[in-house]
């Protein structure tokens, strides 16, 4: 898996990845010092209303930038949102009210939002062959568990030697480190965008979603995801503090059990994508995690909660089951769009996918407070069964990247009907198919 970070491209982009998300890990911590700083026990609201702020300009802002944004050099475009997302490091060390950490927040998580999607579809274009991209799509998944584990202690080293408002200093250096490198190497040109209106451009990438089977079966495990995953990231305090009487440490080692869970199936992914396609894998995995979820609720509410242990192995299971969906998620993404297309799709994904987290987080808060985890496990595990079912029946399992389809709209001289033949008045061919200017919808024969 990583002799593909020999080339020198990956290698940098991947590089900048990953400072960027260290970065990023420091900066979780250390808005959470400063909240509790300036509100003491109010800080948990102040955090939770910036979570969501961060949540609202993913969903809606990543469309809009990403269109924004289309035409322009990928390169300038990444470095630039590296740049403002240090400036606003840089400034919350100075804040000194609640109302500048949502303003700060919502400018760094604006040009994430056009930095993480613009990133993600510049790498297939770096590494054409799918063998190499799926690797690269395991190495991202790692990156992110990493930070999970490595963050907290890189925080703990900074902060025995510096202020807890170093820690910005820290992410905004992560920012500029990842556009310096970013500016070192020179990115695949993509496809010629044409000069189209401004809302064409704003929903071609959810258009294209949602009208491929593939992506719609994407965006039904996303909810699974969401639903299964929101109970492990909003409760797992209250199961190791709260359900075990256990200290801080006890948090990180939950937590640490979902992020080694999940690493493990990143590992192994490339290898079994090989063999198995990418529909089986990822509805099986969504099965797992809802199974998982599901039966554990049952279990507690009848038997009481078991051994330490064996919830750590339960957390551990979903982690691997999170992987299982989310790491060939860009190969779905991928395969459903040209390069100039490619954007506008993994923006919507972007998109989407929040909007799903923005509706599981609450949700998972809220029933926990009201009805108790393990009612909740139950609930987040049906609803994640539901996912799993609706994904089943939208994604065909005989979908093939190559389909014959007709053309009735296209004068005869179209440069797309070159290799077509005229068949009943209507003109027939067969290659890899795509949603785009010439195919507006997915054929239902042939």
């Amino acid at each position: 898996m990583l002799r593909i970070l020999a080339d020198r491209i990956y290698g940098r982009l991947f590089t900048a990845q990953a400072v960027a998300l260290l970065g990023t890990g420091l900066l979780t911590i250390a808005l959470g010092l400063t909240a509790f700083e300036l509100e003491g026990d109010r800080a948990g609201q102040i955090l939770g209303i910036a979570l969501t702020i961060k949540m609202l300009a993913y969903v809606g802002l990543s469309p809009v930038t990403t269109a924004l944004v289309a035409g322009m050099d990928r390169r300038r475009v990444l470095i630039a949102a590296d740049l403002v997302r240090a400036g606003a490091a840089l400034c919350l060390p100075f804040i000194d009210a609640a109302w500048q950490i949502y303003l700060l927040i919502f400018v760094l998580q604006a040009a994430s939002a056009t930095f993480t999607p613009t990133f993600q579809a510049v790498i297939p274009d770096v590494l054409p062959d799918e063998g190499d991209y799926t690797r690269a799509l395991s190495l991202s998944r790692l990156a992110y568990d990493l930070e999970n584990l490595l963050s907290p202690v890189l925080a703990g080293l900074l902060l025995a030697l510096i202020l807890p408002s170093g820690l910005f200093v820290g992410t905004a250096l992560g920012f500029l480190v990842s556009a310096a490198l970013v500016a070192s190497v020179r990115l695949p040109r993509a496809e010629d965008h044409a000069d189209r209106p401004f809302r064409e451009r704003l929903t071609k990438g959810t258009r294209i979603y949602l009208a491929t089977p593939r992506l719609r079966g994407l965006l039904a495990l996303n909810a699974t995801v969401a639903a299964f995953t929101s109970v492990v990231l909003v409760l797992s305090v209250v199961v190791a503090r709260g359900i075990y009487q256990g200290s801080e440490q006890d948090l990180a080692v939950i937590l640490g059990a979902y992020g080694v869970g999940s690493m493990a199936v990143a590992l192994a992914l490339p290898r079994l994508l090989d063999r198995l396609a990418d529909r089986a894998v990822m509805l099986t995995a969504g099965a797992a995690g809802a199974v998982l979820m599901l039966v554990g609720g049952l279990y507690v509410v009848t038997a009481g909660w078991p051994a330490w242990t064996a919830t750590l192995l339960l957390w551990l299971c979903l982690g691997a089951t999170y992987a299982g969906i989310m790491t060939p998620s860009g190969r779905l993404l991928r395969r459903s769009a040209g390069s100039q297309n490619r954007p506008a799709v993994f923006a919507a994904q972007f998109a989407l996918s929040h909007a799903c987290w923005l509706v599981a987080y609450p949700a998972s808060g809220w029933l926990g407070s009201a009805v108790g985890i393990e009612a909740t496990m139950i609930v987040m595990g049906v609803a994640a069964a539901a996912g799993v079912a609706v994904a089943a029946a939208v994604w065909p399992r005989a979908t093939r990247d190559e389909i014959e389809h007709v053309h009735a709209d296209l004068p005869p001289d179209h440069p797309h009907l070159k290799d077509a033949v005229q068949r009943g008045g209507v003109w027939v061919h067969r290659h890899t198919f795509v949603i785009d200017d010439e195919h507006r919808v997915w054929p239902t024969s042939g």
